[in-house]
């Protein structure tokens, strides 16, 4: 049975329950170099399972990720209340070739665009992290939701990467 939206959303936020989402974030870039450093291409190429992504393409999606979040946060700051589109994240994989994008290569873009979506955190006025958009799927997102979703997204696509590492 597929995880309803709704059952993946709050598995994704338990994650994240009683930490800081920002220290998680800032903290992700070097824990997930760490994670795929020295790791044989074949491993950062193989799949756990049929239709489920690689490190390769795991890593490309969180690039990828980071920079809708980027663009959805800096225009809810610029239009509050404005409709956040969806995405389809497997059809980005797929025709984005995620296979053919080099973990390092997308490793330095995710670390370029979280590293400016922590800079623009910390410049928020209190009163910004109220901002919100309506997702799609979602329905109304603050600013500060969205922190928390990004950050526990970040934790399952980290265990996601520890479990094919164990068993490689």
């Amino acid at each position: 049975m597929t995880e309803s939206f709704e059952a993946y959303t709050n598995r994704i936020l338990s994650y994240v329950k009683g930490r800081n989402p920002l220290e998680l974030q800032a903290k992700m870039p070097a824990t997930l170099e760490f994670l795929v450093r020295g790791a044989h291409p074949e491993v950062l190429l193989k799949s756990p399972s049929a239709g489920k992504w690689s490190i390769t393409e795991i890593v490309a999606h969180l690039a990828d990720d980071e920079l809708v979040g980027a663009y959805r946060i800096r225009t809810i700051l610029s239009k509050p209340g404005t409709e956040i589109q969806a995405f389809d994240q497997a059809e980005w994989a797929l025709r984005g070739k995620y296979k053919n994008i080099s973990v390092a290569d997308s490793l330095a873009l995710f670390k370029c665009l979280r590293q400016a979506n922590i800079q623009l955190f910390d410049l928020l006025e209190p009163n910004q992290w109220n901002y919100y958009g309506i997702h799609a799927e979602r329905g109304v997102e603050s600013i500060r939701d969205i922190v928390m979703y990004y950050a526990g997204h970040d934790i399952n696509h980290l265990m996601q990467i520890e479990e094919i590492l164990k068993t490689a």
